[in-house]
């Protein structure tokens, strides 16, 4: 299911339950580097959009994708638990992937926990393809996923993109 998100850029004022949700929902049990400063610097950065979803009181769900050249990076998207399952973070990962083909890129690369099979299985539903797996990727402390995901016709096939 897709929910019909009202998805929005962020604001400054927003910064603070960006960083909070990151650090409660993303980060948890590693050090916090998502700061409500690194959040605002993101939110004023041109070359990254960071985009809301308003819930009832706070914030539901946000996404963070930087762009450099041709490449996308998909930083951070969390959804809070009252509002997941209903097709959000879908809404607002294809709001970013739009964004990132606008913005001429042939990919997006996303990172996730090797042990979060969730976040692995929707990225796969959405066309990621897992490409490396890294022990002590995050802090040193927990292995990690590297995905990617092919936006233009012109990107190399499996084999070319494997290739050093």
């Amino acid at each position: 299911m897709l929910a019909h998100a009202a998805i929005r850029l962020a604001t400054v004022a927003d910064a603070r339950q960006i960083a909070r949700m990151s650090r409660d929902q993303i980060e948890q049990g590693l050090p916090w580097r998502w700061t409500i400063d690194r959040v605002t610097r993101s939110i004023r950065d041109p070359d990254t959009n960071v985009v809301v979803v308003d819930g009832p009181q706070d914030i539901a769900a946000f996404g963070i994708m930087f762009h450099a050249d041709d490449d996308a990076h998909l930083l951070l998207l969390a959804v809070r638990p009252a509002a997941q399952r209903r097709g959000i973070a879908s809404a607002v990962l294809l709001w970013l992937e739009e964004g990132a083909r606008a913005a001429g890129a042939r990919r997006i690369r996303v990172e996730a926990r090797r042990d979060n099979d969730a976040a692995r299985s929707f990225y796969s539903e959405h066309g990621y393809h897992e490409r490396t797996i890294h022990d002590a990727m995050y802090s040193g402390l927990l292995a990690g996923i590297r995905l990617e995901k092919w936006l233009r016709p012109d990107a190399p096939t499996a084999h070319q993109a494997a290739a050093p």
